[in-house]
Order: C-alpha cells, then structure tokens, then sequence
C-alpha cells in the first residue's frame, strides 16, 4: 500500500472570543494510521474535528485533504432526524446509490418478460451493464456488511425498525457509530466512541479498527483502547501539537522522559546563567580594585551572550488534584461477607445462592454484564435492598465511603460552598483554599451542584470522600465522567490507599492498575479471578477458571 498523506493540517489558528483554542497546530495522518488525540477537556479535540470535517473554518493556517477522499465523523451530539426515520433507514443511508441501481434492475427484469425479440439483444445489453454496476457499487455484499456491523454493535432485528428518536442517547451513538463503519470512509473521524459501549462489543470495536484499510483519528478518554488501536498518539498542548509515535502507554513512557530531559536542560541553563552573572560580578571587582578596563570589557562580553541567549521556560509540572485517601482507624479483617445471597427485583432473579468475601486491604473490582446486578447488589450492601434469602454481614469498625454512578446532591439547588460546608471541619478560609485545590475557584463556588458537569460532580464527591476518610472505598463506575489527567491522579490516590477498595468499572486500564482480584458476576453467581482484567481476561479465554477461584468465592 502506497502511504499518502490523507490528512495536513499546518500552523492552525482558531479563536472562540477571547480563547485560543488552536495555536500553530500541525497534524499530517496517511493512509492507514491511527492516530489517538489526547489532552484535557477543552483543549480543542472536538474543534479539530469539525475543522478536518469542514463544518468549521480556521481563522490562520491551511488543512489539505487528499482528493476524492471521503471523511466519515462522528460527533458527541447525535444529528436531529425526523421522527419517521428507523434505525434501518439511518444503518442504510449509505447504500442510496446501490438502491437505486438495484430498483432499475428490477424494472429491467420485469422489462426483460414482455420485451419484443428484436428488442431483447439491447435491453439485455443495458441490464449486463446495470448488473456490472451494481456489482462494482458493492451491492452483493450489502446484506453481509450490514448484518456483520449489526452483530458487532448488538444492534437487533427488533431496534432496525424502531424510530431512530426513541433511542436513548447511548443508543443513538451506537447507531451512527455502526452507520459510519458501514459507509466504509477513507477518513474516520471519532470523537468518543468509546463512551456507550460495554466490554465485549469494544473488543469487537478494538479488533475492527485495527484491520481498518482507512486513516483513522479518534479522542477518547479509554486509555486500554487507545493502546489496542492507535498507532500514533498527538497530545494537544496549549494550542500546540506534541507527537509520539506510539500507542498511550508508549506516550505516558516518552513524554516522562522528555519531561526530564526538559527539566535538566533547564536546570542545566540556569546553573550556568547563576555562573555568568558570578563572572561577571568578579570580573567587574577585579576591574574597580586594579582600575583595568580589560576586566570590565571580559564582563561586558558576558553580558552581551546572557542578553542574546534564548532562555528555556520552567518547564510545567502536572496539576495534581489533592486526592489523598486517610483513614479514621482500620476494620476487622473480614470487611464483608455475602452468604447464600439471593436478591429478587420484580419477577427478577438477580443473583442466587452468591457467595462473596471481602478482606481488609484489598481491591476488588465487581464486573459483569450490563443488566447482571452489579449496581443492585452494591445497593443490597448499603441500604439491604430486596434480599429474599441469605444475608449479607458488614465487618466490625467498617466506615464507607461511596460514589454512586449516577451522582446527586441532597439539595441540587444548593450551592458547591454549601454543599461543602456540610461535610467539612474548618475555617470558611480553608474550606475555600481546599476546594481551590480541587479546581473550584473564585466565583465557582457558587454554581449550584445540580447544574455542575459529570467531571465536576465527581471532583466534589471526591472531596467529600476525603474528609469522611472511610476505611471501605464503594464506587459505582467513578471514572465514567472524568478526563485521563484525573483518572491517573484518582489512581494513584487509591493505589496509595491503605483501607479496602471495592469498584464497579468498565475502565480496563483502571481495572488492571488496581484490582488485586476480579469478581465477576456469571449465571446469577459471583465468580473470583485472582489477579487484573488482562488475568480475567485471560482465563475467560481459556474458558478455565482458576483452580484457587472454584469456590466461587468462598472464604478459606
């Protein structure tokens, strides 16, 4: 394959007001890259997209595309259709010219019954040729490449012919998801693929891309699919581009060592600026003491090499959030016991006869199907919600801590300083100067928490997690809402955490930073994997479980 440049994007501006979003940006991708764009929320992911898409113009710099290329993108926000449009119309838009062809060969065929032998040479003629067409268009192959994407998308008979505006936002994203494969561009633009999709169907995703014969450009906040995918990563920084020629890990890796490269190239400046200036301070000493203009000549000649160096910037550390997990006391050694659990909601059995244990200082990671429980069983910890047989026992001197997947505040109209308030013990000031920390600044404070973004929720029940400094961490999927830069701070606080974790998440990465034992929920039991998701993974594969993990859980 010859590799052409698909993609050029050079010394690209764009404002929104004040901001500067982009400032010199390049990007060149050829064909068959994949290439992952990073960067903190806001940093200009989204724009970059609309720009490569044309839906938005640069206000300075150039992007070329390939000619006759065609750009599939698919946007955060899906588009607005009308309420008669299936799920089968959006999936099938692509193919309108093989329909059209295909309706003509059918009027051909009908031609082909009643035509006149004199006739029947050219009109045999045409369909040869219309078949010919239809051939080329791909339209043999449409039925086969639709029910492959269906069947990799989960997206069922009974969906294809629901209204595309009864979905539900996840719903909606998978569909114009399948839609774009489908239509099979040269250019996949992606922004959040990611975000709807459970485990299997992104490891259906993962391996789809990969054999990918187009260029590929996709912002995601899943760091595991980034290193199954992406072939290129481009940090987006201050406007600028930053390119590593890898996978995330391989970025995480090189952008550590540039980091350090960077901070000794500066320290190395700086020691020898501090030796100028002390030589020439000398010289002009001796020069004043022996009244010898040659000194104060050396010394000018030095000033004159510190005003025309270039000097290097300090290069930025991180913005760390303070997240630092203390506890109040430990817990008894076993921390919770489920025994013969069943647990009933409607006429629906949830789990049956589960056993699970949980030992003081461990993290374990809850997994299993959507639909299989997870969320409730939390639920029946917390609250005792529908048990109809078994029991589940909490240890002694047990404290938790808990981040629901869907976060509420008891007053959404309150404000984040009030909310504050009530969980923290201490000074106006320093109730100010910590959620400071936490990136509520200034007149921040008074945004009421009901209006507050899915990041900024969590930010704030992080920090009331903090102050309650629990020795039993529950949390319900807590990276569903929060950039990359967060994720790897919250991971880092919880790998440092000497109380018990337990979590609900789809975040392979997180999983595998941090799970010691995964305890998946299968055929309405719990089933333990000792080790991470890649371990889980796997045994799973192997379809072997584990001979320590045929308890299912059971204590020893």
């Amino acid at each position: 394959v010859i590799n052409m440049i698909e993609i050029s994007v050079n010394n690209a501006q764009k404002n929104f007001g004040f901001k500067r979003v982009l400032d010199g940006f390049n990007l060149e991708a050829t064909t068959g890259e994949r290439i992952a764009l990073i960067g903190p929320n806001g940093c200009g992911k989204t724009t970059l997209f609309k720009i490569i898409s044309g839906e938005e113009n640069l206000d300075q710099g150039m992007v070329s595309i390939r000619r006759n290329a065609t750009i599939g993108l698919l946007s955060q926000i899906p588009p607005k259709v009308s309420n008669d449009v299936t799920v089968r119309d959006i999936l099938l838009k692509t193919f309108d010219d093989v329909f059209k062809v295909e309706k003509q060969l059918r009027e051909y065929e009908e031609k082909l019954a009643t035509v006149s032998p004199d006739k029947m040479d050219s009109v045999l003629e045409m369909y040869g040729k219309l078949q010919e067409h239809f051939s080329n268009l791909g339209g043999y192959e449409v039925d086969e490449k639709v029910s492959k994407i269906c069947n990799g998308f989960k997206i069922s008979d009974d969906m294809l012919d629901r209204s595309f505006n009864t979905l539900s936002g996840g719903e909606k994203t998978i569909v114009n998801l399948a839609s774009l494969i489908i239509s099979n561009p040269d250019i996949l633009l992606l922004d959040e693929p990611t975000n709807h999709l459970d485990i299997d169907t992104l490891e259906w995703f993962e391996q789809f891309l990969s054999n990918y014969k187009g260029t590929v450009v996709i912002s995601s906040h899943d760091r595991y699919f980034l290193d199954k995918v992406a072939t290129k990563t481009i940090l987006i920084d201050k406007g600028k581009s930053e390119v590593y020629h890898g996978n995330y890990s391989y970025y995480l890796e090189e952008s550590e060592r540039r980091a350090l490269a960077e901070f000794d190239e500066y320290k190395n400046q700086q020691k020898q600026i501090e030796a100028m200036k002390a030589a020439v301070k000398k010289l002009k000493e001796w020069g004043e003491r022996g009244d010898n203009p040659r000194f104060f000549r050396r010394a000018a000649c030095i000033e004159r090499k510190l005003e025309k160096m270039e000097l290097l910037d300090r290069p930025d550390s991180k913005k760390q959030l303070p997240l630092d997990f203390e506890i109040n006391g430990r817990s008894g050694k076993d921390v919770l016991v489920a025994d013969d659990l069943g647990i009933i909601i409607g006429d629906k059995v949830i789990l049956d006869g589960a056993e699970l244990f949980l030992k003081y200082g461990e993290k374990v990671c809850l997994m299993g199907k959507n639909g299989t429980g997870k969320s409730t069983f939390i639920k029946a910890v917390l609250y005792r919600d529908n048990i109809c047989q078994g029991e589940i026992k909490v240890g002694s001197n047990v404290s938790i801590g808990y981040i629901p997947q869907e976060i509420r505040f008891e007053d959404e109209n309150a404000t984040i300083l009030d909310t504050a308030r009530k969980f923290y013990d201490g000074t106006e000031t320093h109730l100010r100067a910590s959620l400071a920390k936490f990136l509520f600044y200034g007149e921040n404070v008074f945004k009421r928490v009901g209006k507050l973004s899915g990041g900024e929720k969590v930010r704030l029940k992080l920090f009331e997690l903090i102050q309650k400094k629990a020795n039993l961490l529950i949390l319900d999927e807590p990276t569903n809402h929060i950039d990359i830069d967060t994720k790897e701070m919250l991971e880092e606080a919880l790998s440092e955490y000497q109380g018990t974790l337990f979590f609900i998440s789809h975040d392979r990465y997180f999983i595998n930073k941090l799970a010691q034992r995964v305890i998946n929920i299968e055929n309405k039991k719990f089933q333990q994997y000792l080790g991470n998701y890649d371990y889980f993974k796997e045994q799973k594969t192997k379809k072997l479980v584990h001979p320590e993990c045929i308890s299912q859980g059971r204590r020893k």
